[in-house]
């Protein structure tokens, strides 16, 4: 039996939000929303379940989060300076598992069957994303502003997360960015592109999984919980 855990990056601050909370604390529907995705995959049954936060933010996490809304166990580190320091802070905490999901925290209404789907294809192929068919045409521009091209709409997808890794295989990546000084990464399928030279595969996501960026996104994933 493989033992599983899910890292929920939750160290960022959120400032398109306009809101002096960082969104992952934002009230959604009466709930924070931190807590949907501790509770999705406190459900889905891993064995370590890490949050990523801002140094000082484990407090309250622990007691606004945790216990008012009587959640299970959770493991609290604090992350870096950047993403991917973050990222590489809960790979450390998550050791001595065999997969791991990784998850933006502002991404609430994440379900049972993405979270199986990404550990399906991960046991496999070793990498897997959740990601979801882009529905418009996308152009690509040159510094001026102009149409570079057109890329074929049938091979584009929107990448979501969780991002889902055998445990040895996505820290040796990040340890692999670390050495050589690269912490600009934003998307962890892309660390194991670059330092890896692996393919990973896409699984169908869920247009509902959607990141909270802006207060319009606040409002879209009220009517989706509604």
């Amino acid at each position: 039996m493989m033992k599983k855990a899910a890292v929920i990056v939750a160290a960022g601050k959120g400032r398109r939000m306009g809101t002096e909370m960082p969104k992952q604390y934002l009230p959604l529907l009466g709930m924070p929303v931190l807590a949907y995705s501790i509770r999705a995959f406190q459900e889905y049954g891993v064995d370590k379940l890490i949050v990523v936060c801002a140094a000082g933010e484990e407090e309250y996490i622990r007691t606004e989060i945790a216990e008012n809304y009587q959640l299970g166990a959770i493991i609290l580190v604090p992350g870096g300076k950047e993403r991917s320091d973050s990222v590489y802070q809960g790979l450390l905490a998550a050791e001595g598992t065999d997969l791991v999901f990784i998850h933006d925290a502002a991404r609430p209404l994440i379900d049972r069957d993405t979270i199986f789907r990404t550990e399906e294809a991960a046991v496999q192929y070793g990498a897997a994303v959740a990601a979801v068919p882009v529905k418009d045409t996308i152009k690509e521009a040159d510094q001026d502003g102009f149409v570079e091209r057109t890329p074929d709409r049938n091979r584009l997808w929107a990448v979501q997360t969780p991002q889902t890794f055998l445990y040895d295989e996505i820290r040796r990546a990040h340890e692999l960015a670390i050495a050589s000084g690269d912490h600009a990464i934003t998307d962890d399928a892309g660390v194991v592109e670059r330092y890896l030279k692996k393919p990973v595969r896409l699984v169908m996501g869920d247009y509902r999984n959607q990141k909270l960026t802006t207060p319009d996104d606040l409002k879209m994933l009220e009517g989706f919980l509604q």
